[in-house]
């Protein structure tokens, strides 16, 4: 049904103009969210001790709410269709943490410069490519509620959107001659490529560990936070400690920025999370909460949890059953626990800076990774 509908926009597409169609796919996915979150979502609100995240980057938001249009000129193109869909992902706002953290980074550091919105732009760029080409990957038809640009445009049109932002970000490193920016950003693209690859290869066999675990989320997803911390720092100040300290604490905030996502697909509700919660075990994926109940139970019944899930034919029973299981073999708690603890070790490399706005933003970041709820 929603591919129908999604084949009926592009119809109006080829006979509106191209702000018809813009605003044609808003009012689609705003008439969707209206219904699809009619719940009161009081879950949003991350614990006083961590702050709320607009709470967290408002020393910054002059810059980011800058940022927006810095960000739209750089990746403006003469291709018609192509300006068109990214106007569609440029309206589409997230909660833009990625290039706040870099211009956190950038104040902790010594302040933000024109190299910092050069930085921002690079890893932004990077984050919306991988996106674009995770719901390709996935078939994906929805990101957070809204229609995917595969699933308005096609899966071709969406890698080869996907490979603009790549492209655009190579060049704009070149361009401006950020060469440690892009070897930044390049090794960052690596590990994500790696990550996925080894969750794939894991996906296939029948038992993952602790230490594969983080191997995968660190590449998957802490190398990019660890990135926009690095180039934050380094565009505004050369001191080799500064970079390594910014670099540490992304990388440990994104180790437990992942664990609390495996947390809440365990504990939270489809209507708080955004996604179907289960959606793990649904793709075949074994996380922290599920490694951590099988290593303390009999080797048999673990592995006949591990069978269950990785058969890929899962039943809403099945999931309720091993929800149950992790829950009552101290899964979630132990996960919390490690959560915790990379936070800690992210708040930790902050102690070489003196204190500051930013700081205490940075401070607050790393709680509010960790008591989240969707």
């Amino acid at each position: 049904m929603k591919a129908v509908t999604y084949t009926l926009v592009i119809r109006v597409y080829r006979k509106q103009a191209e702000s018809s169609v813009i605003s044609l796919l808003d009012s689609y996915n705003r008439h969707r969210n209206r219904h699809k979150f009619m719940a009161k979502n009081d879950a949003t609100q991350a614990l006083v001790s961590a702050g709320s995240l607009q709470e967290i980057i408002h020393p910054v938001k002059y810059h980011l709410d800058e940022f927006q249009t810095y960000f739209r000129n750089s990746v403006r193109s003469n291709v018609s269709l192509l300006d068109l869909i990214v106007r569609y992902i440029a309206r589409q706002k997230g909660k833009r943490v990625r290039p706040a953290l870099v211009f956190l980074a950038a104040e902790l550091c010594g302040g933000i410069t024109e190299r910092s919105y050069i930085g921002a732009t690079m890893v932004e760029l990077l984050h919306t490519a991988t996106l674009v080409h995770d719901d390709v990957v996935d078939d994906a038809e929805e990101r957070r509620g809204v229609a995917s640009i595969n699933a308005v445009w096609k899966n071709k049109a969406a890698v080869l959107v996907g490979d603009f932002f790549l492209s655009r970000g190579l060049l704009i490193s070149v361009e401006n001659g950020e060469y440690d920016f892009l070897r930044v950003t390049s090794t960052a693209v690596k590990r994500m490529s790696e990550g996925e690859l080894l969750q794939i290869q894991k996906s296939r066999q029948k038992n993952i560990d602790e230490q594969t675990y983080f191997q995968i989320i660190a590449d998957k997803t802490a190398s990019l936070l660890s990135t926009c911390c690095e180039v934050g720092a380094m565009s505004a100040s050369p001191d080799i400690k500064s970079h390594e300290a910014m670099r540490l604490y992304g990388e440990h905030c994104g180790l437990a920025f992942q664990i609390r996502d495996d947390i809440l697909d365990y504990i939270s509700r489809t209507t708080i999370l955004g996604k179907p919660v289960g959606n793990d075990l649904r793709e075949k994926k074994v996380t922290l909460p599920l490694i951590h109940a099988c290593s303390v139970v009999e080797p048999a019944e673990a592995k006949k949890i591990i069978k269950l899930v990785k058969s890929g034919k899962i039943t809403n029973e099945g999931i309720e059953y091993v929800h149950d299981f992790v829950k009552r073999n101290g899964g979630i708690e132990y996960s919390i626990a490690v959560a915790q603890r990379e936070a800690e070790k992210a708040i930790a490399q902050l102690a070489y800076f003196p204190e500051s706005q930013a700081k205490q933003s940075l401070t607050q970041f790393a709680y509010y990774v960790i008591h989240r709820k969707k």
